[in-house]
Protein backbone atom coordinates (compact mmCIF):
# COMPACT_ATOMS: atom_id res chain seq x y z
CA UNK A 1 0.00 0.00 0.00
CA UNK A 2 1.28 3.47 -0.87
CA UNK A 3 0.94 6.44 1.46
CA UNK A 4 -1.62 7.95 -0.90
CA UNK A 5 -3.63 4.72 -0.84
CA UNK A 6 -3.56 4.54 2.95
CA UNK A 7 -4.83 8.12 3.21
CA UNK A 8 -7.62 7.25 0.76
CA UNK A 9 -8.51 4.18 2.83
CA UNK A 10 -8.65 6.13 6.09
CA UNK A 11 -10.62 8.92 4.46
CA UNK A 12 -13.14 6.35 3.21
CA UNK A 13 -13.77 5.21 6.78
CA UNK A 14 -15.34 8.56 7.60
CA UNK A 15 -18.54 7.24 6.04
CA UNK A 16 -19.02 5.21 9.24
CA UNK A 17 -19.31 8.39 11.28
CA UNK A 18 -18.97 8.23 15.08
CA UNK A 19 -19.90 5.09 17.03
CA UNK A 20 -20.89 5.37 20.69
CA UNK A 21 -19.52 1.93 21.47
CA UNK A 22 -16.13 0.29 22.06
CA UNK A 23 -17.11 -3.08 20.58
CA UNK A 24 -15.50 -2.54 17.18
CA UNK A 25 -12.35 -1.05 18.69
CA UNK A 26 -11.94 -3.92 21.12
CA UNK A 27 -12.33 -6.44 18.31
CA UNK A 28 -9.83 -4.57 16.15
CA UNK A 29 -7.06 -4.38 18.77
CA UNK A 30 -7.64 -8.05 19.59
CA UNK A 31 -7.05 -9.01 15.94
CA UNK A 32 -3.89 -6.87 15.99
CA UNK A 33 -2.51 -8.70 19.02
CA UNK A 34 -3.44 -6.02 21.57
CA UNK A 35 -0.65 -3.51 20.94
CA UNK A 36 -2.23 -1.19 23.52
CA UNK A 37 -1.36 -3.69 26.27
CA UNK A 38 2.33 -3.25 25.49
CA UNK A 39 2.16 0.46 26.26
CA UNK A 40 2.54 2.45 29.45
CA UNK A 41 -0.04 5.18 28.97
CA UNK A 42 -0.97 8.59 30.32
CA UNK A 43 -4.55 9.27 29.22
CA UNK A 44 -5.81 12.88 28.98
CA UNK A 45 -9.38 14.04 28.38
CA UNK A 46 -11.41 17.20 28.86
CA UNK A 47 -13.23 19.81 26.80
CA UNK A 48 -10.42 22.34 26.43
CA UNK A 49 -6.75 22.08 27.32
CA UNK A 50 -6.27 18.35 26.87
CA UNK A 51 -4.01 18.73 23.82
CA UNK A 52 -1.83 21.35 25.49
CA UNK A 53 -1.60 19.24 28.65
CA UNK A 54 -0.60 16.21 26.57
CA UNK A 55 2.04 18.21 24.69
CA UNK A 56 3.51 19.56 27.95
CA UNK A 57 3.61 16.13 29.60
CA UNK A 58 5.26 14.60 26.52
CA UNK A 59 7.85 17.39 26.32
CA UNK A 60 8.83 16.92 29.98
CA UNK A 61 9.06 13.15 29.59
CA UNK A 62 11.21 13.55 26.49
CA UNK A 63 13.47 16.02 28.33
CA UNK A 64 13.92 13.34 31.00
CA UNK A 65 15.52 11.08 28.38
CA UNK A 66 12.56 8.84 27.67
CA UNK A 67 11.23 7.70 24.31
CA UNK A 68 7.76 9.21 24.17
CA UNK A 69 4.80 8.58 21.90
CA UNK A 70 2.26 11.40 21.54
CA UNK A 71 -1.17 10.85 19.98
CA UNK A 72 -3.38 13.89 19.41
CA UNK A 73 -6.21 15.03 17.16
CA UNK A 74 -7.14 16.65 14.90
CA UNK A 75 -4.15 17.54 12.78
CA UNK A 76 -3.76 20.96 11.20
CA UNK A 77 -2.00 20.40 7.88
CA UNK A 78 -0.50 16.91 7.66
CA UNK A 79 -2.23 13.77 8.92
CA UNK A 80 1.03 12.43 10.35
CA UNK A 81 1.03 15.25 12.95
CA UNK A 82 -1.31 13.06 15.00
CA UNK A 83 1.25 10.34 15.71
CA UNK A 84 4.73 11.30 16.92
CA UNK A 85 7.66 9.75 18.73
CA UNK A 86 9.92 12.25 20.47
CA UNK A 87 8.36 14.99 18.37
CA UNK A 88 8.99 13.31 14.99
CA UNK A 89 5.94 12.46 12.90
CA UNK A 90 5.36 8.89 11.80
CA UNK A 91 6.91 8.34 8.36
CA UNK A 92 4.82 7.87 5.23
CA UNK A 93 6.29 4.38 4.80
CA UNK A 94 5.30 3.25 8.29
CA UNK A 95 1.88 4.81 7.85
CA UNK A 96 1.32 2.78 4.69
CA UNK A 97 2.60 -0.47 6.22
CA UNK A 98 0.55 -0.20 9.39
CA UNK A 99 -2.59 0.92 7.57
CA UNK A 100 -2.38 -2.14 5.33
CA UNK A 101 -2.25 -4.35 8.43
CA UNK A 102 -5.20 -2.54 9.97
CA UNK A 103 -7.19 -2.93 6.76
CA UNK A 104 -6.53 -6.68 6.81
CA UNK A 105 -7.51 -6.92 10.48
CA UNK A 106 -10.72 -4.97 9.78
CA UNK A 107 -12.18 -7.47 7.32
CA UNK A 108 -15.69 -8.29 8.45
CA UNK A 109 -15.97 -5.18 10.61
CA UNK A 110 -16.41 -1.50 9.91
CA UNK A 111 -14.07 0.63 12.03
CA UNK A 112 -14.53 4.36 12.01
CA UNK A 113 -11.78 6.69 10.86
CA UNK A 114 -10.81 7.48 14.44
CA UNK A 115 -10.85 3.83 15.51
CA UNK A 116 -8.47 2.89 12.68
CA UNK A 117 -6.25 5.88 13.37
CA UNK A 118 -6.08 5.06 17.08
CA UNK A 119 -5.22 1.43 16.36
CA UNK A 120 -2.52 2.66 14.00
CA UNK A 121 -1.03 4.79 16.78
CA UNK A 122 -1.09 1.84 19.21
CA UNK A 123 0.74 -0.36 16.70
CA UNK A 124 3.31 2.28 15.90
CA UNK A 125 4.08 3.11 19.51
CA UNK A 126 4.30 -0.56 20.52
CA UNK A 127 6.66 -1.45 17.67
CA UNK A 128 8.70 1.72 18.23
CA UNK A 129 9.10 0.50 21.84
CA UNK A 130 8.25 3.85 23.40
CA UNK A 131 8.84 4.13 27.12
CA UNK A 132 5.52 5.86 27.56
CA UNK A 133 2.61 6.92 25.36
CA UNK A 134 0.68 10.12 26.02
CA UNK A 135 -2.81 9.83 24.53
CA UNK A 136 -5.27 12.66 24.02
CA UNK A 137 -8.91 11.60 24.06
CA UNK A 138 -10.65 12.35 20.79
CA UNK A 139 -14.31 12.88 21.74
CA UNK A 140 -15.85 12.45 25.18
CA UNK A 141 -14.15 9.58 26.92
CA UNK A 142 -16.45 6.70 27.79
CA UNK A 143 -16.84 5.54 24.17
CA UNK A 144 -13.71 7.12 22.72
CA UNK A 145 -11.50 4.73 20.76
CA UNK A 146 -8.54 5.49 23.03
CA UNK A 147 -10.49 4.18 26.02
CA UNK A 148 -9.43 0.55 25.55
CA UNK A 149 -6.18 1.27 27.39
CA UNK A 150 -5.40 0.72 31.06
CA UNK A 151 -3.34 3.81 31.89
CA UNK A 152 -0.85 4.57 34.62
CA UNK A 153 -2.81 7.75 35.37
CA UNK A 154 -5.38 9.92 33.66
CA UNK A 155 -6.38 13.58 33.67
CA UNK A 156 -9.56 15.53 32.93
CA UNK A 157 -8.59 19.12 32.26
CA UNK A 158 -11.85 21.08 31.90
CA UNK A 159 -15.55 20.51 31.38
CA UNK A 160 -17.66 22.88 29.30
CA UNK A 161 -20.45 22.72 26.74
CA UNK A 162 -19.31 21.26 23.40
CA UNK A 163 -20.28 18.36 21.12
CA UNK A 164 -23.74 18.32 22.71
CA UNK A 165 -25.16 16.01 20.05
CA UNK A 166 -22.85 13.24 21.30
CA UNK A 167 -22.11 14.12 24.93
CA UNK A 168 -25.24 15.78 26.32
CA UNK A 169 -26.53 19.28 26.94
CA UNK A 170 -25.39 19.90 30.53
CA UNK A 171 -21.94 20.05 32.06
CA UNK A 172 -22.95 17.20 34.36
CA UNK A 173 -23.87 14.96 31.40
CA UNK A 174 -20.63 15.88 29.63
CA UNK A 175 -18.63 15.23 32.82
CA UNK A 176 -20.15 11.74 32.99
CA UNK A 177 -18.90 10.98 29.46
CA UNK A 178 -15.46 12.48 30.11
CA UNK A 179 -15.13 10.56 33.38
CA UNK A 180 -15.54 7.32 31.46
CA UNK A 181 -11.74 7.22 31.12
CA UNK A 182 -11.36 6.64 34.88
CA UNK A 183 -10.26 3.06 35.53
CA UNK A 184 -10.27 0.98 38.73
CA UNK A 185 -7.55 2.16 41.16
CA UNK A 186 -5.96 4.42 38.51
CA UNK A 187 -5.39 7.96 39.86
CA UNK A 188 -7.14 10.84 38.11
CA UNK A 189 -6.06 14.48 37.95
CA UNK A 190 -8.79 17.12 37.76
CA UNK A 191 -8.24 20.57 36.35
CA UNK A 192 -10.33 23.70 36.95
CA UNK A 193 -13.83 22.20 36.82
CA UNK A 194 -17.14 23.70 37.97
CA UNK A 195 -18.74 22.18 41.10
CA UNK A 196 -21.55 20.24 39.40
CA UNK A 197 -19.25 18.58 36.88
CA UNK A 198 -16.55 18.00 39.52
CA UNK A 199 -19.08 16.20 41.72
CA UNK A 200 -19.86 13.79 38.89
CA UNK A 201 -16.17 13.03 38.36
CA UNK A 202 -15.58 12.50 42.09
CA UNK A 203 -18.55 10.12 42.28
CA UNK A 204 -17.28 7.99 39.41
CA UNK A 205 -13.78 8.00 40.89
CA UNK A 206 -15.19 6.70 44.20
CA UNK A 207 -17.04 3.95 42.32
CA UNK A 208 -13.76 2.98 40.61
CA UNK A 209 -11.76 3.29 43.85
CA UNK A 210 -9.53 5.78 42.04
CA UNK A 211 -7.75 8.53 43.96
CA UNK A 212 -8.48 12.10 42.80
CA UNK A 213 -5.95 14.96 42.66
CA UNK A 214 -7.68 18.31 42.23
CA UNK A 215 -6.31 21.63 41.04
CA UNK A 216 -6.62 24.13 43.87
CA UNK A 217 -6.80 21.41 46.53
CA UNK A 218 -3.98 18.93 45.96
CA UNK A 219 -1.84 20.96 43.58
CA UNK A 220 -1.70 24.53 42.32
CA UNK A 221 0.21 27.11 40.32
CA UNK A 222 1.30 30.52 41.53
CA UNK A 223 2.06 33.22 38.98
CA UNK A 224 0.71 35.90 36.69
CA UNK A 225 1.35 33.98 33.48
CA UNK A 226 3.21 31.08 31.86
CA UNK A 227 6.44 33.07 31.54
CA UNK A 228 7.02 32.94 35.32
CA UNK A 229 5.23 30.70 37.79
CA UNK A 230 5.67 28.13 40.53
CA UNK A 231 4.13 24.68 40.98
CA UNK A 232 2.92 23.35 44.31
CA UNK A 233 2.05 19.70 44.66
CA UNK A 234 3.79 16.74 46.22
CA UNK A 235 6.88 18.84 45.62
CA UNK A 236 7.43 22.51 44.96
CA UNK A 237 9.19 23.86 41.89
CA UNK A 238 9.82 27.60 41.57
CA UNK A 239 10.86 29.94 38.75
CA UNK A 240 9.24 27.96 35.93
CA UNK A 241 8.44 29.24 32.45
CA UNK A 242 6.34 27.62 29.74
CA UNK A 243 6.73 28.33 26.03
CA UNK A 244 2.95 28.23 25.44
CA UNK A 245 1.14 31.57 25.54
CA UNK A 246 -1.97 32.49 27.51
CA UNK A 247 -2.85 32.55 31.20
CA UNK A 248 -4.93 29.38 30.77
CA UNK A 249 -1.72 27.46 30.04
CA UNK A 250 -0.88 27.76 33.74
CA UNK A 251 -3.70 25.31 34.49
CA UNK A 252 -2.61 23.00 31.67
CA UNK A 253 0.98 23.02 32.92
CA UNK A 254 -0.26 22.30 36.44
CA UNK A 255 -2.33 19.34 35.22
CA UNK A 256 0.63 17.94 33.26
CA UNK A 257 2.94 18.25 36.27
CA UNK A 258 0.37 16.69 38.60
CA UNK A 259 -0.23 13.85 36.14
CA UNK A 260 3.48 13.06 36.06
CA UNK A 261 3.62 13.31 39.83
CA UNK A 262 0.80 10.83 40.47
CA UNK A 263 2.36 8.45 37.93
CA UNK A 264 5.45 8.24 40.12
CA UNK A 265 3.92 5.27 41.92
CA UNK A 266 4.70 3.28 38.76
CA UNK A 267 8.35 4.29 38.83
CA UNK A 268 8.22 7.37 36.59
CA UNK A 269 10.57 9.82 38.24
CA UNK A 270 11.21 13.20 36.69
CA UNK A 271 14.17 15.40 37.59
CA UNK A 272 13.54 19.09 38.15
CA UNK A 273 15.88 19.90 35.26
CA UNK A 274 13.63 17.90 32.89
CA UNK A 275 10.57 19.79 34.10
CA UNK A 276 12.25 23.09 33.34
CA UNK A 277 13.56 22.00 29.95
CA UNK A 278 10.28 20.39 28.88
CA UNK A 279 8.24 23.46 29.78
CA UNK A 280 10.69 25.79 28.01
CA UNK A 281 10.79 23.69 24.83
CA UNK A 282 7.16 22.56 24.41
CA UNK A 283 5.39 23.50 21.19
CA UNK A 284 1.72 23.18 20.31
CA UNK A 285 0.67 24.55 16.94
CA UNK A 286 -2.52 26.51 16.48
CA UNK A 287 -2.86 27.63 20.09
CA UNK A 288 -2.09 31.35 20.37
CA UNK A 289 0.54 30.76 17.70
CA UNK A 290 2.13 33.81 16.06
CA UNK A 291 3.09 33.08 12.47
CA UNK A 292 3.90 36.60 11.22
CA UNK A 293 4.86 40.01 12.55
CA UNK A 294 4.10 43.58 11.39
CA UNK A 295 1.19 43.01 11.43
CA UNK A 296 1.03 40.16 13.90
CA UNK A 297 -0.95 37.16 12.67
CA UNK A 298 -2.17 35.03 15.55
CA UNK A 299 -3.71 31.59 15.07
CA UNK A 300 -5.88 30.11 17.81
CA UNK A 301 -7.99 26.98 17.53
CA UNK A 302 -10.65 28.12 20.00
CA UNK A 303 -14.05 26.85 18.89
CA UNK A 304 -16.37 26.98 21.92
CA UNK A 305 -17.38 29.76 24.33
CA UNK A 306 -15.00 28.74 27.13
CA UNK A 307 -12.04 28.80 24.75
CA UNK A 308 -13.20 32.14 23.31
CA UNK A 309 -13.13 33.60 26.82
CA UNK A 310 -9.51 32.50 27.23
CA UNK A 311 -8.67 34.00 23.84
CA UNK A 312 -10.38 37.29 24.77
CA UNK A 313 -8.44 37.43 28.04
CA UNK A 314 -5.19 36.99 26.13
CA UNK A 315 -6.02 39.61 23.51
CA UNK A 316 -7.03 42.13 26.18
CA UNK A 317 -3.67 41.64 27.87
CA UNK A 318 -1.35 41.79 24.85
CA UNK A 319 -2.91 44.23 22.39
CA UNK A 320 -1.63 47.79 22.78
CA UNK A 321 -4.22 50.62 23.09
CA UNK A 322 -3.17 52.10 19.74
CA UNK A 323 -3.51 48.75 17.93
CA UNK A 324 -6.59 47.16 16.40
CA UNK A 325 -7.69 43.51 16.34
CA UNK A 326 -8.97 42.25 12.99
CA UNK A 327 -10.83 38.98 13.40
CA UNK A 328 -10.75 36.28 10.70
CA UNK A 329 -13.56 33.97 11.75
CA UNK A 330 -14.60 30.57 10.45
CA UNK A 331 -16.60 27.96 12.39
CA UNK A 332 -18.29 24.62 12.01
CA UNK A 333 -22.07 24.67 11.72
CA UNK A 334 -22.63 22.62 14.90
CA UNK A 335 -20.86 25.11 17.20
CA UNK A 336 -22.35 27.82 19.43
CA UNK A 337 -21.63 30.81 17.20
CA UNK A 338 -23.25 33.45 19.39
CA UNK A 339 -21.68 32.12 22.56
CA UNK A 340 -18.30 32.07 20.86
CA UNK A 341 -18.27 35.62 19.53
CA UNK A 342 -19.76 37.26 22.65
CA UNK A 343 -16.49 37.48 24.68
CA UNK A 344 -14.61 38.85 21.66
CA UNK A 345 -17.01 41.58 20.61
CA UNK A 346 -15.56 44.44 22.68
CA UNK A 347 -12.04 43.80 21.38
CA UNK A 348 -12.63 43.63 17.63
CA UNK A 349 -12.34 46.49 15.13
CA UNK A 350 -13.19 44.58 11.94
CA UNK A 351 -14.32 41.05 11.09
CA UNK A 352 -13.68 38.92 8.02
CA UNK A 353 -15.92 35.86 7.92
CA UNK A 354 -14.68 32.87 5.95
CA UNK A 355 -15.20 29.11 5.74
CA UNK A 356 -13.03 26.02 5.69
CA UNK A 357 -13.55 23.67 2.75
CA UNK A 358 -15.58 21.11 4.69
CA UNK A 359 -19.25 20.30 4.22
CA UNK A 360 -20.01 21.04 7.88
CA UNK A 361 -18.47 24.52 7.78
CA UNK A 362 -20.79 27.44 8.36
CA UNK A 363 -21.16 29.65 5.30
CA UNK A 364 -20.00 33.24 5.36
CA UNK A 365 -23.66 34.28 5.13
CA UNK A 366 -24.54 32.25 8.23
CA UNK A 367 -21.69 33.76 10.21
CA UNK A 368 -22.48 37.28 9.05
CA UNK A 369 -26.05 36.85 10.29
CA UNK A 370 -24.70 36.02 13.76
CA UNK A 371 -22.71 39.27 13.69
CA UNK A 372 -25.63 41.40 12.50
CA UNK A 373 -25.70 43.44 15.72
CA UNK A 374 -21.96 44.13 15.75
CA UNK A 375 -21.24 47.79 15.00
CA UNK A 376 -17.98 47.09 13.17
CA UNK A 377 -17.31 46.38 9.49
CA UNK A 378 -17.92 42.75 8.51
CA UNK A 379 -16.44 41.40 5.26
CA UNK A 380 -17.33 38.13 3.53
CA UNK A 381 -14.35 36.32 2.01
CA UNK A 382 -15.13 32.61 1.52
CA UNK A 383 -11.59 31.28 0.91
CA UNK A 384 -9.43 31.29 4.08
CA UNK A 385 -6.21 32.27 2.28
CA UNK A 386 -8.00 35.19 0.64
CA UNK A 387 -9.51 36.17 3.99
CA UNK A 388 -6.06 36.46 5.56
CA UNK A 389 -4.85 38.42 2.54
CA UNK A 390 -7.77 40.83 2.96
CA UNK A 391 -6.92 41.20 6.65
CA UNK A 392 -3.33 42.10 5.74
CA UNK A 393 -4.62 44.79 3.40
CA UNK A 394 -6.81 46.27 6.14
CA UNK A 395 -4.17 46.13 8.87
CA UNK A 396 -1.37 48.49 9.77
CA UNK A 397 1.96 47.18 10.99
CA UNK A 398 0.82 47.74 14.60
CA UNK A 399 -2.39 45.73 14.30
CA UNK A 400 -3.12 42.11 15.22
CA UNK A 401 -4.92 39.71 12.89
CA UNK A 402 -6.55 36.88 14.87
CA UNK A 403 -7.58 33.78 12.91
CA UNK A 404 -9.90 31.63 15.02
CA UNK A 405 -13.10 29.60 15.35
CA UNK A 406 -11.95 26.24 14.02
CA UNK A 407 -8.82 24.11 13.89
CA UNK A 408 -9.88 23.15 10.37
CA UNK A 409 -9.73 26.82 9.38
CA UNK A 410 -6.26 27.10 10.92
CA UNK A 411 -5.10 24.10 8.94
CA UNK A 412 -6.05 25.75 5.66
CA UNK A 413 -4.37 29.00 6.65
CA UNK A 414 -1.16 27.22 7.67
CA UNK A 415 -1.13 25.12 4.51
CA UNK A 416 -1.51 28.25 2.39
CA UNK A 417 1.27 29.99 4.32
CA UNK A 418 3.56 27.01 3.72
CA UNK A 419 2.54 26.65 0.08
CA UNK A 420 1.73 22.97 0.57
CA UNK A 421 -1.22 20.64 0.09
CA UNK A 422 -3.64 20.07 2.95
CA UNK A 423 -4.25 16.51 4.12
CA UNK A 424 -8.02 15.93 3.85
CA UNK A 425 -8.60 14.09 7.12
CA UNK A 426 -9.15 16.69 9.80
CA UNK A 427 -12.10 15.34 11.76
Amino acid sequence: MTYSACIDYLYGLQKHGIKLSLDTMRALVERLGHPERRLRVLHIGGTNGKGSTAAIAAAILQASGRRVGLYTSPHLVEFRERIRVNGAMISEERMADLTERIQAASLGSEPTFFEATTALAFLYFAEAQVDIAVLEVGLGGRFDATNVVNPLACAITTISIDHQEHLGHTVEAIAFEKAGIIKPAVPVVMGRIAPGAAAVIRRIAVEQEASVWELGRDFSVIGEGPDHFAFRGGRSVDDLSCALSGHHQLDNAACALALLEVAQRTGITIEESAIREGLRSVTWEGRLERIEQNPTILLDGAHNPAAAEALAEYLAAVVAPESRVILVLGMMRDKDHRGFVAPLQRLISQVIVTQASLARSSTVQELRAVLAEWRVPVHEVPRPADAVARARMLATSRDLICVTGSLMLLGEVKAAARGCALSPLRG
